[in-house]
């Protein structure tokens, strides 16, 4: 059943990209000079897109290198030098392997071309990417706020020294990894990147409270005060807390993006702006941008003079598409609806 499913899928998505094709044929002569235009500008989008792929994958995969090479470092020194907080910090550094990966996942899913199912494109796999690693790091801080609280009520070994540097390697390296995500994200308008670079901040405030509990608890045992020892635990707690609202916070934001909703009116008027500038438009009557994913969808009704011909508003309404693209680059399509101008909203 499903293998038939899978067929049948590919079937309407080869029909779909046929009746694309047959459509650029059967063109009237008058016509093609629109066609040759409209060629140029995906191909400038898919330059775009193809650039802030490489980018973010890059970026994808410098976290999923640092974390696997921290999770094996603070593993291995959190458990030979009898540091709770860094093997629990270790188990983070793991969570935010598969977040990385989650977020490469997305991103290649992002990038897939339209097809019947999706002629929009797949732009909302990073946000449902970024979702996933809500999840993840949720799950992650809910399972080291139990495990420091559990360890209140066991004995404790002092930690080694050697711990000390480990966790200070770990809060460098998170920082600089959550820098460079979260400035990249910004860039790109990747709600994955974004997400997964506060993964990094988390991890940095992790290691930062693993640093303080195994200091903390080296004190203790120099000044002789036993209580003090505690404060690994105690530490891991507090940044639990952080994490999972950190988690929360994020996660909301990213289910928000994948609705279907507008742009918010401030943004929305730079792009109004395009279009009234456009010569021919005599009105805006409508104009809705909707985010998806990290790209947006256009629609808009203009008003023209109602003595012109059809094809002379059809030609307006192409120059307010191919300005829309070329002045704002994440503007990924424009729909338009051409009215005669009537002297009031034509809605």
């Amino acid at each position: 059943m499903r293998n038939n499913r899978r067929h049948n899928d590919q079937r309407r998505d080869d029909q779909w990209q046929d009746d694309q094709r047959r459509d650029q044929h059967n063109v009237q002569p008058g016509q093609k000079r629109d066609q040759q235009r409209d060629q140029k500008q995906p191909k400038a989008h898919q330059e775009r897109s193809s650039h802030r792929f490489r980018q973010a994958e890059f970026a994808a995969w410098a976290g999923i290198v640092a974390n696997l090479f921290l999770t094996m470092l603070k593993a291995v020194v959190g458990l030979a030098g009898n540091s709770r907080a860094l093997v629990a910090d270790a188990v983070h550094s793991a969570s935010d392997v598969v977040g990385s990966i989650a977020v490469l996942i997305g991103l290649k899913a992002s990038k897939m071309p339209p097809d019947r199912d999706h002629p929009y494109g797949h732009g909302k796999a990073e946000s449902i990417a970024a979702i996933i690693v809500a999840v993840i790091l949720f799950l992650v801080g809910l399972q080291i706020g139990f495990g420091s609280f559990r360890a209140l009520f066991e004995p404790i070994a002092t930690p080694s020294v050697i711990a000390v540097f480990a966790a200070l390697f770990s809060i460098i390296t998170k920082e600089v990894l959550f820098q460079y995500k979260y400035r990249l994200g910004n860039k790109l308008h990747s709600d994955a990147l974004i997400v997964n670079a506060w993964e990094h901040r988390s991890d940095a405030f992790s290691s930062l409270a693993a640093l303080l509990g195994i200091g903390g608890a080296l004190i203790g045992e120099y000044m002789h005060i036993p209580w003090m020892v505690y404060l690994d635990p105690v530490a891991g707690m507090i940044v639990s807390g952080f994490i999972m609202k950190v988690a929360w916070s994020l996660g909301a934001e990213s289910i928000h993006n994948t609705m279907d909703h507008v742009l918010h009116e401030e943004d929305a008027a730079k792009l109004r702006r395009t279009v009234e500038n456009v010569a021919g438009v005599i009105q805006v009557d409508e104009l809705h941008a909707r985010e998806h994913g990290h790209y947006v969808i256009v629609d808009t009704k203009i008003a023209v003079d109602p003595e012109m011909s059809v094809e002379e508003g059809h030609s307006i309404g192409k120059m307010v598409k191919e300005r829309l693209m070329q002045e704002h680059e994440h503007v990924h399509d424009v729909l338009v609806h051409v009215n005669p101008y009537s002297g009031k909203e034509n809605g």
